[in-house]
């Protein structure tokens, strides 16, 4: 009979949750400060779209690299090359003097974090049975909404103290120490000296999961599923990263808060998300261990979160604004809910093997989403129209995506070795 099991797998999600904090610390630091950066180094809101365009043109380019790297050097070498990357960028951030500078170090920003997810999910499949999988998912997702919550308060007191240039260098330092954390604790299961066999046999439950085919990307775009999987991230990607970019610039100009009021403000939209990151995670997990197909499951989550998404958009219409910050907590926790369990679908249906490949393909475009809808339009559409025009379009996309979804996912189950075979 096997032991009792050991736990080591919510240590590597631990592990996943800090990386994942510190990868988002490093991207929102531009976002928090752009009124105090945009003013001392003398550039437009154009300007600033420009530079959000080369962080997510970068970031979408670096998906497919990183999701094929990551697949074929292994989780270990592959997140610790990425980490690697976007610590350095984040600490060159400092040394910007005008926008073109800040526009490059932000690409090598982008190319280097592109590599959080792909890793993380691909480390999830491999520590985590299917049941598990959206709610650890959740877990180490939430760590973008921890960042989100403590990074405003932090980096304004940090800014009124020290300057804006000193919060990269205090990134790229917290970076460092996760990579030595991740050498250090990161292996394989089977490759765990503190794993017992009881956890083994847990992580490894799942009968039809064990066929370990490489998948190239080739072969993966010859699936229905990359594409319903790719069209939701390209939908529903520029939804996070508008609030993410652009809510800073909307409390103060649309709503007329300071910048020490917005740095209290986004905490609670972003704790919000956080409930939303493991509420979703937990939702389909239930529903599951209730008897409910993996398919329908996630489904039905994802389309309760996807039909909060047009209510939300209403913030820009409200007039108070505790209610806008309210309907936007609602947008960021009911996408953070969403992310979770598209990011899973993921491992439902390709072998571990091919889960970065296939994460990178659906993030290249996310990526490709991020530089159109939330990067270069919102600069010439701010500025000429206002913020509502943007709200409205970030209200629909979420159940177009979920449309296209359910069209090409079908049931959302794993492939099997025949329908792989003939792939090859």
């Amino acid at each position: 009979m096997n032991p009792r099991p050991s736990k080591i797998r919510w240590f590597i999600l631990a592990l996943l949750f800090l990386i994942t904090t510190n990868n988002y610390l490093d991207r929102i630091v531009l976002g928090i400060l752009s009124p105090v950066i945009l003013e001392d180094l003398h550039f437009t809101k154009m300007e600033y779209g420009y530079v959000n365009a080369a962080f997510q043109g970068a970031y979408a380019i670096g998906f497919l690299l990183m999701g094929w790297v990551i697949d074929r050097a292994g989780t270990r070498k592959g997140y610790a090359g990425a980490i690697t990357l976007w610590s350095l960028a984040a600490g060159l951030h400092a040394l910007s003097r005008s926008f073109f500078d800040l526009g490059i170090w932000r690409a090598m920003l982008g190319l280097g974090e592109s590599g959080n997810f792909p890793a993380a999910i691909k480390a999830t499949s491999e520590w985590f049975p299917k049941k598990d999988r959206a709610f650890a998912t959740g877990i180490f997702n939430a760590g973008t909404n921890v960042a989100t919550m403590i990074g405003p308060p932090l980096f304004v007191w940090m800014n009124g103290h020290f300057g804006w240039r000193s919060c990269f260098f205090i990134t790229a330092t917290s970076g460092a120490i996760c990579l030595i954390l991740w050498l250090t604790l990161y292996r394989l299961p089977r490759e765990h000296k503190m794993v017992n066999e009881g956890e083994l046999a847990l992580i490894e439950a799942d009968v039809e999961e064990r066929n370990g085919a490489r998948m190239s990307w080739g072969q993966a775009l010859s699936y229905r599923q990359t594409y319903g999987f790719a069209l939701a991230k390209f939908l529903s990607d520029p939804v996070w990263w508008f609030y993410l970019t652009w809510l800073t610039l909307y409390f103060k100009e649309a709503r007329g808060l300071s910048l020490e009021e917005i740095g209290w403000a986004l905490p609670v939209v972003y704790l919000m998300a956080d409930l939303g990151s493991v509420g979703g995670g937990w939702v389909s997990g239930f529903l599951m261990r209730r008897g409910w197909p993996n398919g329908k499951a996630r489904k039905v989550t994802m389309g309760m979160f996807a039909l909060c998404m047009p209510i939300a958009a209403t913030a820009v219409a409200v007039p108070e604004t505790w209610m806008a910050v309210a309907l936007i907590s609602l947008a960021t926790a009911a996408h953070q809910g969403w992310s979770c369990n598209l990011y899973t679908t993921v491992s439902d249906v390709f072998p571990k093997s091919a889960v970065a490949s296939v994460t990178g393909i659906g993030g290249f475009l996310g990526g490709i989403g991020g530089v159109l809808f939330t990067a270069l339009l919102p600069g010439y559409v701010v500025t000429h129209f206002g913020y509502f025009p943007m709200f409205v379009m970030m209200g629909g996309f979420h159940l177009i995506a979920w449309t296209f979804m359910h069209i090409f996912m079908g049931d959302i189950t794993k492939l099997t070795e025949e329908q792989l075979q003939t792939a090859r």
